[in-house]
């Protein structure tokens, strides 16, 4: 491009427009060119953030977290410029930990380990005070899945059977571990496998585990490839039982799985929980209201990339937050509000 260009004052303006670009982009965005080109994206990309970089930790890589955090990702590449990225990992718990430490920027967590955070229980050895939270997200939906063979309708038929709980700390572990004992399961009374989806999904269809929890959005994209492998029958959980639970741990929702997600006739009575958007306390006002602002503005994107983000609504964002709200979002909310 740089060599068809004919006047030395023109290739002299047009390099310092280039530089300008570079030294508030991330060498690693795309289409800097055809942003440039573009009046809206050009404008868009003018409105810089204080930090320059915001790694956000997901979960597992085929999981609803990694695939909407990845699609907020590259919202905040294009709006902002900055150097943005997604992490894998185990998920809520490991989450929670690298936000605290400061070695990521943002997280998606489940609000029980979030709740369990703030307050310096269970997997946390003391309450955590330096994270603050943007949004009330979408339900992460329990699914128990098991095979038809086995005999599995409902949670208190997993006694004494062999069990995929999630990865050791992930939000699926941590609300398994919660619901099996609120009806009366303990681990001794199963055999415990720490199974991410996948792995759970693969052990289920080699006929080595008889159930196990998938906690995320509708659909999980493991699930439905099992389904086409293995006669799939999702266990139910009582729904008076799970009020009596809800009670004591409000984290928690009744929920159904509608007919035909996973090619099951009717609706499965099960629980959800809500997802948590996170940030370090220390992110600025500024960057938190806009980083708030580009969210419920590229809703479409995100509900693209999956079909859990269509519950993610402007409406319910604080709704049951857990964790203290960031002054930045309040801001954007309260505007909102106002309208």
């Amino acid at each position: 491009m740089l060599t068809s260009l004919k006047s030395p004052l023109l290739f002299s303006a047009i390099l310092s427009a280039m530089l300008g670009l570079t030294a508030c982009s991330s060498p690693s965005s795309e289409g800097n060119e055809t942003a440039a080109a573009d009046s809206t994206s050009a404008d868009a990309a003018t409105d810089t953030l204080d930090t320059k970089f915001l790694t956000i930790a997901t979960g597992g890589a085929s999981g609803p977290y990694n695939i909407i955090g990845t699609a907020l990702s590259e919202v905040y590449v294009k709006n902002f410029g900055v150097n943005s990225k997604t992490q894998t990992t185990g998920a809520s718990v490991e989450n929670v930990n690298l936000l605290t430490q400061g070695k990521v920027d943002m997280v998606l967590a489940l609000s029980d380990v979030v709740t369990d955070a703030v307050e310096g229980k269970n997997n946390f050895d003391k309450p955590i005070d330096n994270i603050q939270q943007i949004a009330v997200l979408y339900p992460n939906v329990v699914q128990i899945v098991t095979t038809k063979d086995t005999g599995i309708k409902n949670i208190e038929d997993l006694r004494g059977k062999r069990i995929a709980v999630g990865d050791q700390g992930s939000g699926t572990e941590v609300n398994a571990r919660t619901l099996l004992e609120g009806f009366g399961i303990t681990y001794d009374d199963i055999t415990v496998d720490y199974l991410g989806f996948a792995e759970a999904a693969d052990g289920m269809k080699a006929g080595k585990i008889e159930a196990a929890f998938f906690s995320s959005g509708l659909p999980n994209s493991s699930l439905m490839e099992l389904e086409q492998g293995v006669d799939l029958q999702l266990v139910t959980i009582d729904q008076d039982k799970l009020k009596e639970i809800i009670a004591t741990k409000p984290y928690f929702n009744t929920f159904e799985i509608p007919a035909g997600t996973y090619g099951n006739d009717a609706a499965i009575p099960t629980a959800a929980i809500m997802n948590a958007l996170l940030v370090n306390s220390d992110l600025s006002e500024s960057d938190g209201y806009k980083l708030t602002k580009a969210l419920f503005d590229n809703l479409d994107g995100l509900k693209t990339a999956h079909q859990a983000a269509n519950d993610i609504s402007l409406e319910t964002a604080r709704d049951g937050m857990v964790a203290p709200i960031h002054p930045g979002a309040k801001k954007y909310y309260d505007e909102q509000a106002a309208k």
